[in-house]
């Protein structure tokens, strides 16, 4: 899967998440890493001030780093969570 740096791909990955039992917070502040998992309340918190590449390359980390039950998303979704677990970061 080739991946395409475009809001309407961060709209996809938006959308998995939104399935899942994580809600995806997007607000500013001095990460690091981008983004935060805080697992008591299954929130994560990705930085608002990262461009649109950076969004999208904390979302695929996170997706492919959180415990995601693949029988909650739809069948467009799984589809996706399929390829992306296929799919490797290319920097």
């Amino acid at each position: 899967m080739t991946i395409k740096y475009s809001h309407h791909f961060l709209n996809k990955l938006e959308d998995l998440l939104a399935e899942t039992e994580y809600i995806l917070r997007y607000e500013k502040g001095n990460f690091k890493s981008g983004w935060c998992v805080l697992n008591d309340n299954r929130v994560i918190v990705v930085n608002k001030y990262f461009a649109l590449d950076g969004k999208i390359n904390c979302l695929l980390d996170i997706i492919k780093t959180v415990s995601i039950n693949k029988d909650q998303l739809s069948e467009k979704n799984q589809k996706l969570y399929h390829e992306l677990a296929q799919t490797s970061l290319e920097l």
